[in-house]
């Protein structure tokens, strides 16, 4: 088929508080992607699986070679409202499920552009050469606060509004979905990742465990770092090297298993 191909390793876990996992992560050649669900009872788990078995079940749509790259990115765009609408739709018939939600984090490769869609806190970052950069912007009350220069980071860190989101996948149709486009380099290294990881992870710690060569042994030492720190809430990880190496892989991990 040509192009590029995300060579993956992923990995989905308790915190060391929970006791169920409210994250999802789906992994093929193309498509990846990461969820962090919110909501009481099993809310958080169902909202998030929903939004990766949606997105499971579009992947062959959005990764079809024979449809045109302009409106393959327009129909990843709008996955977000079938993702949305799919949620909306399951909090109705069980009414103790309304008011859960998810964030949804996902990258997909394209010829030589890769596209990032993301709703809420769950982050991307692309590690290329010796340089990391978080492509993802947090959709939440404290990233506003700091756009707007309300507030340092230093009080970010334990500022009492730090978890509330300003955008997440509720089934209200309340989302304002923005498609950012990358271009696409070999050996470039993508990290998605649920708030479980970068909220106890400083971005040169989570740099300088990203750098080891080996994604396997990458991804453990971040899992392992994160808990070493705490690890309050879940941590999912999903860590991809850009190769022209044909990926063939369909998985899906956490509360979506």
């Amino acid at each position: 088929m040509g192009g590029f191909f995300f060579d993956s390793s992923a990995r989905s876990v308790l915190g060391l508080v929970r006791s169920s996992n409210e994250d999802s992560a789906f992994v093929s050649g193309r498509l990846i992607a990461v969820a962090d669900g919110m909501g009481g009872h099993v809310g958080g788990e169902i909202a998030s699986r929903v939004a990766i078995k949606t997105l499971q079940s579009l992947a062959p749509m959005l990764t079809d070679s024979t449809i045109d790259t302009d409106s393959t990115e327009d129909l990843l765009l709008n996955s977000l409202y079938t993702i949305d609408v799919e949620i909306g739709n399951y909090a109705h018939e069980a009414i103790e499920m309304r008011g859960m939600g998810t964030t949804l984090t996902t990258l997909l490769v394209r010829n030589d552009r890769i596209a990032l869609l993301h709703v809420g806190d769950s982050r991307c970052y692309r590690l290329r050469a010796n340089t990391l950069e978080q492509l993802s912007n947090d959709h939440t009350v404290i990233q506003e606060l700091l756009s707007q220069g309300a507030i340092t980071p230093a009080q970010a860190v334990d500022h009492p509004q730090r978890s509330i989101l300003t955008q997440a996948l509720m089934g209200d149709g309340e989302i304002a979905p923005l498609l950012q486009l990358f271009e696409a380099k070999e050996n470039d290294r993508y990290l998605l990742c649920s708030d479980g990881l970068s909220g106890v992870l400083t971005t040169d710690e989570i740099k300088s465990l990203m750098m080891e060569s080996d994604k396997e042994i990458a991804t453990r030492s971040l899992i392992d770092a994160a808990y070493i720190q705490g690890a309050h809430d879940n941590i999912t990880i999903l860590l991809a090297d850009l190769t022209r190496t044909e990926v063939i892989v369909n998985e899906v991990l956490g509360a979506a298993l």
